[in-house]
């Protein structure tokens, strides 16, 4: 009786604690069994969809589609993800159906291959890169008196560039160029002169070359034209371009050339000078680390 006893309260325990519980019942698994399922990632955000259990998020939705349109050609905006039902397709069509791939890829062990965990082991040092180059980014600041001193000193080459439209005369020779300058100081139209003797491109359209900046045609025509003594509508002396030609100029408007405030630039400059103070923080980083560490280099190796 003692003994019925006993054994009816084994099996009583095994009943209620589960046969799952009591490890020497269980199967023996295989190699292949032994790996387990992915850890199922705890979702932070709205759960919006589960592919075998494995969740998506409105969060994860919101920034892929965010990624994929900042990528989208500015002249294509039609081709941009806007509307509810647009976002509902790309879950399906993209986030559900890589998540079906990502778990039959674990299912075939993929990520045990050598080449996978290499490349893995890369995203991770370049996401780790990443993390910390922000994380010494955030550190810095500019201070207002900074952008001040900075103004003050580059406030000359702060100004908006000046712009001037300018009408040409070309011609091969100096003789020729004489004598269409004298007309011109005779009264002369300079357009209809441009159009009748000028042999550059512009005489079709009376030699006008429309608003230009510094440096958008040779030296030596940027030092006549943008001239302070070069004044509207009036018309240069004979200079001699790098093409062999013969030129007049005529100024017929200025614009531009303004000095813009401090208050206009404050953005412009803190965004400037927090971009260099940030370069220098990760050179002065990277200069320490170096001289920290014990770097190898095999140059011979490298063929």
């Amino acid at each position: 009786m003692r003994k019925f006893l006993f054994y009816s309260m084994g099996f009583l325990l095994i009943f209620l604690v589960g046969c799952d519980k009591i490890d020497f019942l269980k199967p023996k698994k295989t190699p292949e069994q032994q790996s387990a399922a992915p850890i199922m990632p705890v979702a932070k955000g709205t759960v919006i969809a589960k592919v075998n259990n494995m969740p998506i998020t409105l969060e994860e939705l919101n920034q892929e589609v965010e990624a994929y349109n900042s990528m989208v050609s500015a002249d294509k905006p039609e081709a941009k993800i806007t509307t509810r039902e647009q976002k509902i397709n790309y879950l399906k069509t993209e986030m559900v159906r890589r998540l079906l791939l990502y778990q039959n890829a674990l299912d075939q062990r993929l990520d045990k291959k050598e080449e996978v965990v290499q490349g893995l082991e890369k995203t991770k040092q370049d996401l780790l890169v990443m993390a910390l180059l922000r994380q010494e980014a955030d550190k810095i600041e500019v201070t207002s008196k900074e952008i001040e001193d900075y103004y003050n000193t580059y406030k000359e080459q702060l100004k908006e560039p000046e712009q001037r439209q300018i009408l040409e005369i070309a011609v091969p020779n100096e003789q020729e160029a004489k004598e269409i300058l004298i007309q011109l100081l005779q009264g002369g139209d300079f357009t209809a002169l441009a159009r009748e003797r000028s042999k550059a491109a512009s005489a079709k359209s009376g030699g006008n070359l429309g608003f230009i900046q510094k440096r958008q045609k040779p030296a030596q025509f940027d030092e006549v034209a943008f001239s302070d003594a070069l004044e509207v509508g009036k018309t240069s002396n004979i200079f001699k371009g790098p093409d062999g030609l013969y030129y007049i100029l005529k100024l017929e408007a200025k614009s531009g050339g303004q000095q813009k405030s401090l208050s206009e630039l404050w953005d412009d400059i803190k965004r400037g000078l927090l971009f260099l103070k940030q370069q220098q923080k990760i050179e002065d980083l990277l200069g320490k680390l170096s001289r920290d560490s014990k770097i190898e280099i095999s140059e011979g190796q490298i063929k």
